[in-house]
């Protein structure tokens, strides 16, 4: 009777298949037997037992030989249209793709060419879809990348103005007798001017009695 407890059914399965096997690999040993056996539970797990110098194979040919049976012919039949299928399915795609290509269109009638035409059509809307759509999605990285230039700049922009707008620091270009913020364009001393608040107290040495002090750069 049927083990209806699947936990115990398998546990049951599990043992007595265990005990199948070595009962099988003594009579492979003892009596020089060629013992095969092929076991597949009720969870489909295939299980098997091969005498050591036999293999599957060569046990399923003895059969044949034995019985007078081939068990490969309506195997290999099955093969042999499954290939043929394969072969038509692969000779109707190389002809599709040859008309596709204005080749092989003497053998189509008027009908074979509208739905062809109609084919090619449809192929071709799909085709510029997807042209359409990676264009578009390179413009919009391109115009992203353009405003984070533009917001770089503007930022840098305003940081400058910032910078010229401090009234204790400011830059001096080409402002009375200099040339250059960085330099007179000669091989003269470069230089750079800073316009310092009135109240701010000279440095002993340095030009007095203008708003304007200049160092000289370290060469």
């Amino acid at each position: 009777k049927r083990i209806e407890n699947q936990t115990n059914r398998q546990v049951t399965y599990s043992k007595r298949r265990n005990g199948l096997f070595k009962k099988a690999h003594e009579l492979s040993v003892l009596c020089d037997a060629k013992v095969s056996i092929i076991m597949i539970s009720s969870t489909h797990k295939l299980h098997e037992y091969i005498s050591p110098s036999i293999s599957t194979k060569q046990v399923f040919d003895q059969y044949q030989k034995a019985v007078g049976v081939d068990l490969w012919n309506s195997h290999y039949q099955k093969m042999q249209d499954h290939l043929q299928k394969l072969k038509d399915v692969n000779r109707n795609l190389r002809r599709e793709i040859r008309q596709r290509m204005g080749e092989s269109l003497n053998d189509l009638g008027y009908e074979q060419m509208v739905d062809l035409i109609e084919d090619v059509d449809s192929s071709l809307r799909l085709i510029r879809e997807k042209k359409y759509k990676v264009i578009s999605n390179r413009i919009e990285t391109s115009k992203k990348k353009l405003r984070n230039v533009e917001e770089i700049h503007r930022n840098l922009a305003l940081e400058f103005d910032t910078l010229q707008e401090d009234p204790h620091y400011g830059l001096v270009e080409n402002e009375g007798d200099y040339n250059s913020v960085l330099g007179f364009p000669h091989g003269g001393p470069r230089i750079i001017a800073l316009r310092l608040p009135p109240n701010h107290q000279h440095h002993p040495g340095l030009h007095a009695g203008s708003d304007l002090t200049t160092f000289a750069l370290l060469e």
